[in-house]
């Protein structure tokens, strides 16, 4: 917090230029309501021009037309230029629509805005207990002396059984309205800050490729080094500090047993009456939905990165070996040209001369060659009767079908599962069936409206029925980590 750092903060920072600016009321407020509030992560040029150019409209009937000239599209294009930095423009793999998504540095101020908004209470209960008990789990889980974490599990289970003790006997102590409300915002204000975080941590991935990019166009090395680089720095950031926590995250959320208690969880805290007189944001309901979908979203831009990058060094490659066609196809026309006039003085220089030694003992003997003998048979055409009709008895799956019955089963419920899904619409032409859902989860078919999560901690079983060889009808089982088809 030096004087030097603020300046140069103040130079460069987009929180702070998104803060000092004249139309700061006007990018905080639309880029809220359009991004933040429903956790939006990406949003094509047309969708947020429309959404701009109705917000403008609104401001004009109120402020006149000289408070807000330019049109929508002028300001989404100032917004993302490099002086301002408040969305990030892109383009999509396959498509000439450009994409806009908010900047970490944009939603830390919209937060901090947030945050000057008065409050009805500020709470500082849960937050102490909040510190207590994080500082109690680091010394549980560094504490290397076994007598001393079993006495503090002992003491723990004496206060459990204590409390027992008590509910038994009718002494319920129930936690008030005042501690209630307290508990619920810190998890509200936890709940915001968690979203902004997967939008740093995908700002980030993006930053480590920017460099990665850099290196490679910088590179005059061996590509053996430079790949070596490359690995070495992604795994670096996988096993940081950083990518550990958000692995550790995603595979406690993944968990189907994790979703459904949060869902009931939440489900009784918003019924309670202190709750409802906060009249909390619709969205709390289904926040672990959206914590799920911001995590998988970040998942897609590491794998797209990835891709990207490929594609990259595949592109270098293809310059490089051009470039030595270029070479070769230089000294060929220079060749060509010397032809027809005799150069009189050198034209290049190579090495001197040296005598390449060759011992005779070092030659190989003389192998002769085995020269195959072919055997005169006459070859008599076979009388056996081929049944050609299996050659168009092929079985052809239905995509189209499959995706209907996804969807119809999504309009029912918010997410089904694989297993559950062929228990109502058992599978009818087997594992070629089987493996057309798969490919539908995996999005390789292109499916709008519904996307597919992949829980490697639960292993399904998926049954359905077949006809062996000699037509007898068996059972057959596949066995594959459990598939789960949300909206």
């Amino acid at each position: 917090m030096d004087h030097s750092t603020l300046v140069t903060l103040r130079d460069h920072h987009p929180a702070w230029r998104l803060l000092t600016s004249l139309h700061a009321p006007l990018v905080a407020s639309f880029l809220h309501r359009v991004f933040v509030a429903p956790n939006v992560r990406v949003m094509s040029e047309v969708n947020l021009a429309e959404a701009l150019e109705d917000e403008l409209y609104v401001l004009r009937e109120q402020f006149g037309l000289a408070a807000y000239p330019k049109g929508a599209l002028e300001y989404l294009n100032d917004w993302t230029s490099s002086d301002k930095g408040w969305l990030r423009k892109f383009y999509k793999l396959g498509t000439d629509e450009a994409q806009f998504d908010l900047t970490p540095a944009t939603e830390k101020a919209i937060g901090w805005l947030a945050s000057l908004t008065e409050r009805p209470f500020v709470g500082t209960e849960s937050r102490l207990l909040t510190l207590f008990a994080l500082l109690e789990q680091i010394n549980t889980g560094t504490e290397a002396d076994p007598i001393k974490r079993v006495g503090e599990l002992r003491r723990k289970r004496d206060e459990i059984d204590i409390e027992i003790a008590r509910v038994l006997a009718g002494d319920e102590p129930l936690m008030d309205d005042t501690a209630i409300r307290d508990r619920f915002q810190q998890f509200q204000q936890l709940a915001r800050e968690l979203l902004a975080d997967f939008r740093e941590v995908e700002h980030n991935f993006r930053l480590l490729d920017r460099k990665v990019r850099e290196k490679i166009a910088l590179w005059d090395g061996a590509k053996g080094a430079l790949l070596d680089e490359i690995m070495g720095e992604r795994d670096a950031i996988g096993d940081s500090d950083q990518g550990r926590s958000f692995r550790a995250f995603w595979d406690f959320l993944m968990s189907s047993r994790r979703q459904e208690e949060l869902s009931e969880r939440l489900d009784q805290v918003l019924a309670l009456p202190a709750v409802e007189a906060l009249k909390p944001e619709p969205r709390t309901r289904r926040v672990h939905h959206d914590w799920l979908e911001a995590g998988e979203h970040t998942q897609r831009t590491v794998a797209q990165l990835s891709q990207q990058l490929r594609r990259f060094l595949d592109d270098r490659a293809f310059l490089e070996n051009r470039r030595i066609l270029d070479l070769l196809h230089g000294i060929e026309s220079k060749a060509l040209a010397l032809r027809s006039a005799t150069p009189t003085s050198a034209v290049m220089y190579i090495d001197a001369m040296g005598a390449d030694i060759e011992l005779p003992l070092e030659r190989p003997l003389f192998v002769p060659s085995v020269k195959p003998r072919l055997a005169g048979l006459a070859l008599a055409a076979a009388e056996d009767e081929i049944d050609t009709a299996r050659l168009f008895d092929q079985v052809v799956v239905d995509k189209t079908r499959l995706r209907s019955v996804v969807q119809q089963a999504l309009r029912r419920q918010p997410q089904i599962t694989l297993r559950e899904l062929l228990d109502a619409e058992p599978l009818q032409q087997g594992l070629a069936e089987l493996v057309a859902y798969l490919e539908l989860a995996h999005g390789g078919d292109g499916v709008e409206g519904l996307r597919a999560l992949v829980d490697e901690a639960v292993e399904e079983p998926i049954r359905w029925q077949a006809s062996n060889a000699a037509g007898e009808a068996v059972t057959r089982e596949a066995r594959l980590p459990r598939v789960i088809f949300t909206r």
